[in-house]
């Protein structure tokens, strides 16, 4: 099953994708949101109505998340990029939940900014508490789906004037355009050999698998339930393959610029960069 939310910004409904239709969940669910998560969303689309959302605005394809985790350096080959050694334990850093847009809005260029970039990620969504889990072993028992994400950053804020961690160069205002859509378990398969691409104005950037991961998404589940309560609803951001402008290979971008990203299976995103308002 995909899930998906459709319509203007903060008024969006929850829809399924099943075998090519779409399906509207009002009134299963008022949103795709942490309690529908928990309770493992819809078993089959019988006696829904179908839906034509052609023209319609797709939305991130989950609520606004309670928290956004992200991995950094979690390519062996993006940790070569940027000059640094392969960390030996995951790096955890947050970004603000109101970065989470649309896989197709606007992302802004914020004030200041010279140095935007771009990140595709594999994103997870947790489905069931995890706290103190035993192992990895049981970690994708707590998934609800995967989604595409773009864990776009603003370099010079992320290290020049950090202070010492990086958030304030991941939290800028739509740096966290997600979907478009949530795809369960059973439907996305093995994703530790997905295929992850972007693209800036048509040219090539990143191309590589999750199985360049340093950490696998269940060792990332359960590292982090030794820390933090995860619980549905949350976004973990599992970090980029090598390709973005920090490498030095590419410039950043500028208003004007189109950014693509896409994951096999997982469907593909397309913004625009628009200076900020």
């Amino acid at each position: 099953m995909k899930y998906m939310r459709v319509g203007p910004i903060g008024a969006e409904r929850p829809v399924a994708l099943f075998d090519g239709r779409h399906y509207d969940l009002s009134s299963v669910t008022p949103d795709v949101d942490a309690a529908f998560l928990a309770g493992g969303g819809v078993a089959d689309v019988a006696g829904l109505p179908e839906i034509d959302i052609t023209d319609q605005r797709i939305g991130a394809p989950i609520a606004r998340p309670g928290v956004v985790l992200c991995i950094g350096q979690n390519y062996a080959a993006h940790a070569a990029e940027s000059g640094v050694q392969p960390p030996e334990l995951p790096i955890i850093f947050y970004k603000a939940p109101n970065t989470v847009v649309g896989p197709h809005d606007d992302v802004f260029v914020p004030r200041g900014s010279v140095k935007t970039d771009w990140e595709v990620e594999l994103a997870v969504v947790i489905g069931k508490t995890a706290r103190y889990l035993e192992s990895p072993a049981t970690a994708l028992d707590h998934v609800a789906g995967y989604a595409v994400s773009n864990d776009v950053s603003e370099r010079d804020f992320q290290l020049a004037v950090s202070g010492g961690q990086w958030s304030k160069g991941k939290s800028c205002e739509t740096f966290n355009p997600l979907g478009p859509y949530l795809v369960t378990p059973d439907e996305a398969g093995d994703t530790s050999t997905l295929g992850l691409r972007s693209w800036v104005n048509g040219e090539p950037r990143q191309d590589s698998t999750s199985g360049d991961m340093i950490f696998d998404v269940a060792y990332l589940i359960w590292h982090l339930s030794q820390f933090t309560v995860l619980e549905p609803g949350d976004l973990i951001n599992t970090g980029t393959p090598q390709g973005v402008a920090l490498s030095g290979r590419f410039p950043y971008l500028a208003a004007g610029d189109e950014m693509e990203v896409e994951i096999d299976g997982l469907g593909r995103q397309r913004n625009i960069l628009r200076d900020a308002p």
